[in-house]
């Protein structure tokens, strides 16, 4: 029986985890954290070093510890985090085999406590890992959210409004489908303070070539990062939080998370990021627009490169 509200329980200490667990407590959106982690130290000390913030946030927390697997029965929220992280030059499929077999054996302790609340999952690469994370527990499919293309829109909003000199709020531009190489830019759906983005390629502020080069470079922001500083962890950090509120807040917001396709866009019996409505219950529902046959034709193939990938997760943990 649940015992305590506004719990969110974080897996994987590691850069991603902490800056989550940090944008997390410096907007407020729990009462009570715990940290678990492989190596019991990093847990241990960055829960002390988070504490710290307790006596001096606007917003402050009721608790934060290191724990263990015990701790997540009557958590109202699990972030997965944890994973060996993505080597320089490395694609984030290439990762698959060791952090499949690493998800496998959270989602069998994670089963084991009577979690019955909402995971979000960022382990790379996260689409394969999600549909791995709930293959093993067998939770329901809508309890269980990946970060999908939340990181990879955000970035593309952010290129956008630095070409058209705007605020990064007044843009609503998507990557849809993998969060990786093989993500769909969906330009039939994109506005800028309401217009859409279609309105100033007509009026010569943008060309088509520009925002197919933006799409590469926001596709592609996360080698950057990594060959300049060995990894990428606050924009995650952010949008992890973000996808955490809305759970807790049961906000009912829009977000390109990754949720489980039934047939919708043509394709099912994978997680990949799309538009979808995230509240207390998890992801609800799956908005599904109109994609021109470009559009559709290359989430297919996106599609077809997650399915080829999860086959491999699924042999690793036989």
């Amino acid at each position: 029986m649940k015992k305590t509200s506004n719990k969110v329980v974080l897996i994987g200490a590691g850069a991603v985890g902490t800056s989550f667990m940090y944008s997390a407590i410096n907007q407020g959106i729990a009462s009570d954290y715990v940290l678990i982690d492989a190596f019991p130290q990093a847990a241990q000390g960055n829960a002390l070093d988070l504490a710290d913030t307790m006596a001096v946030l606007p917003v402050p927390f009721t608790s934060i510890k290191a724990g263990d697997y015990s701790d997540c029965g009557d958590a109202d929220v699990i972030v997965i985090t944890a994973g060996r992280p993505q080597k320089e030059g490395e694609t984030r499929l290439e990762m698959v085999a060791g952090n499949a077999v690493i998800m496998k054996s959270i989602a069998e302790e994670v089963k084991k406590s009577g979690f019955q609340g909402i995971t979000v999952i960022a382990s790379n690469p996260v689409d394969v890992l999600t549909l791995v994370y709930q293959e093993v527990t067998g939770f329901d499919q809508h309890k269980v959210i990946g970060s999908g293309t939340t990181l990879d829109s955000a970035r593309l909003r952010r290129l956008v409004a630095e070409k058209l000199n705007v605020s990064a709020e007044a843009v609503d531009t998507f990557l849809a489908g993998e969060h990786g190489d093989s993500s769909v830019a969906v330009w039939s759906h994109a506005s800028v303070m309401g217009q859409p983005i279609s309105k100033y390629i007509a009026e010569g502020k943008i060309t088509q070539a520009e925002l197919d080069q933006i799409r590469d470079e926001a596709v592609h922001m996360a080698y950057k990062i990594i060959e300049l500083k060995r990894a990428t962890f606050y924009g995650i950090g952010v949008c992890l939080t973000k996808i955490v509120k809305a759970v807790l807040r049961n906000e009912r917001t829009t977000l390109m998370v990754g949720a489980k396709l039934n047939g919708e866009y043509g394709n099912k019996d994978l997680y990949t990021g799309v538009p979808a409505i995230i509240g207390q219950n998890g992801w609800e529902s799956i908005i599904e627009w109109d994609l021109t046959t470009a559009e559709q034709d290359l989430f297919n193939q996106s599609c077809a490169t997650l399915s080829t990938t999860i086959a491999k997760a699924r042999d690793a943990i036989k």
